[in-house]
């Protein structure tokens, strides 16, 4: 028997024209800021943009349930998708205007299962290079204790 999964999110496509309009590191804060919604992957998730300066930014999440794989444990996709969004936000900190970011490619090692009892998640990356055409950045996944539970590095193509 197929299974329903509900989920409600606003229409992201005037956000995003919002976005457009200001620098990319303005788009950002105006995301952390609550001025303009968080994407729908984040709100599927229950994923926040918790921090955002230049050349940095950070996600935070509290796994649940809804998270977990069937092994019983939090799925890596959450964890990759946490440190794949820090990366790139800090990369976008730095973006001038008119100019955007892809993920060119994404390495991330999984150290320790996540489960709900892990407690609030956080995922902080800074920028180790921006060039005209990529940028690259490393990111760690912690617990509120300062625990590591994952760590990566990612280059993104410059656009635009």
């Amino acid at each position: 028997m197929p299974r329903e999964l509900v989920v409600t999110w606003n229409d992201p496509a005037p956000a995003l024209e919002e976005g457009r309009k200001l620098l990319p590191i303005e788009h950002l804060r105006a995301i952390r800021d609550g001025r303009l919604p968080d994407p729908p992957f984040a709100r599927l998730l229950g994923m926040r943009l918790a921090h955002v300066a230049e050349g940095e930014a950070a996600f935070e999440l509290s796994p649940g349930e809804q998270h977990y794989n069937p092994i019983g444990a939090v799925h890596g996709g959450v964890a990759f998708t946490m440190l794949d969004s820090a990366m790139g936000c800090a990369v976008q900190t730095l973006c001038p205007a008119g100019k955007g970011y892809t993920t060119l490619e994404l390495k991330a090692n999984l150290v320790r299962p996540i489960t709900q009892q892990t407690g609030l998640l956080r995922a902080r990356a800074k920028v180790v290079h921006f060039g005209s055409r990529t940028a690259t950045a490393e990111a760690r996944l912690e617990d509120g204790a300062g625990k590591l539970y994952a760590h990566g590095s990612s280059t993104c193509l410059i656009l635009g």
